[in-house]
């Protein structure tokens, strides 16, 4: 990074999922933050035991913030964002996930902060032009949701400043693919089949998945690139401290897994016989259904990131201890 490494990270979405694991991994790594999202999220949200979030800024609260404090930032990680896929209002995904994300963009621009943050392989659609992160290919990509086009929206934004020579010092957009593990519970309907699957089976020892409705995929065959949440914080770490120069990569595990398969691993990790229920996929997302995602990963390789990713067993397993001793603490404080 090109500021003194004592000077925060500005993290967006701190409250969120992956950001609230980044703010945890800054806590280890000894490096202090300065957490944005909505002020209410910090409070309502029970995952976050032990975290130190450092200053907290709401998130409509931060340009001003900004501009009264003018604070020495080491780096942005930008990963705060409306996330559902099944969001409609064009209105609220364009003020939260593209014009939100422009002026943070600028500023980190105008202060010659380096910046990284999260685009989503939703941009993809359903994968028919496949999922090659070749940055001349973004503009084909055809999105199945609005979330998508959001995403895709400010990718295109950011290259198209970037021929006009206006960005960070360093920069990196990831498409983050289907990324699980612990402190999804906030998000719902829209946390991980890991969260569910976990939930099912300790209230009724049996698991829902979709059937197929498509006949070259049989039931639970249909697959996503799964990546651990760890590995997807490690990415950015290494993006920042490389740094990585400039670019919008992928960010999956490389690898194809079945939910069938998945499924499975938290069975195993619970040490439960394999009990499974079939049900329709809702017709309401079926058309916009992928039935399979796959990340190119050799542009991020030739940036250097030369590690395995975590084996969906192993994510997995590891996913299911926590879930299980925050269960177990909730017990003791009920």
């Amino acid at each position: 990074m090109s500021r003194a490494m004592s000077s925060p990270i500005l993290v967006t979405g701190a409250a969120g999922f992956i950001g609230a694991r980044f703010v945890e991994s800054c806590n280890q790594r000894g490096t202090p933050v300065v957490s944005v999202d909505l002020r209410a999220h910090f409070e309502e949200r029970g995952e976050f035991s032990g975290l130190d979030f450092g200053p907290i800024v709401d998130r409509n609260e931060l340009f001003q913030w900004l501009r009264d404090t003018q604070p020495e930032i080491a780096a942005i990680v930008h990963l705060g964002a409306c996330s559902s896929t099944t969001e409609t209002r064009l209105d609220y995904l364009n003020e939260v996930n593209v014009e939100f994300s422009k002026r943070l963009f600028e500023w980190a621009t105008e202060q010659r902060v380096p910046m990284v943050y999260a685009s989503s392989a939703a941009t993809y659609g359903d994968g028919r032009v496949g999922f090659e992160d070749d940055e001349s290919r973004i503009p084909k990509l055809q999105p199945l949701n609005p979330y998508g086009r959001s995403k895709q929206e400010f990718d295109l934004w950011v290259l198209e400043r970037e021929r006009e020579g206006k960005t960070p010092p360093s920069w990196a957009g990831f498409k983050f693919f289907n990324v699980y593990g612990f402190g999804e519970r906030h998000k719902g309907a829209q946390a991980s089949v890991v969260v569910h699957a976990f939930d099912q089976i300790e209230s009724t020892g049996r698991v829902r998945l979709f059937r197929s409705h498509r006949d070259d995929f049989a039931d639970g065959e249909q697959s996503r690139d799964f990546i651990f949440v760890g590995d997807v914080i490690e990415v950015l770490h290494f993006a920042l401290a490389a740094p990585i120069p400039r670019g919008i990569f992928n960010l999956g595990s490389g690898k194809a897994r079945s939910f069938l398969d998945l499924t499975r691993a938290v069975f195993s990790a619970l040490g439960r016989t394999e009990a499974i229920d079939w049900i329709d996929t809702p017709e309401a997302i079926r058309d916009n259904y992928q039935y399979f995602t796959e990340a190119s990963m050799r542009r991020l390789h030739d940036e250097g990131w030369d590690s395995s990713a975590t084996e969906l067993e192993e994510g997995v397993r590891r996913t299911v201890e926590r879930l299980l001793a925050a269960s177990d603490a909730t017990t003791e404080t009920s």
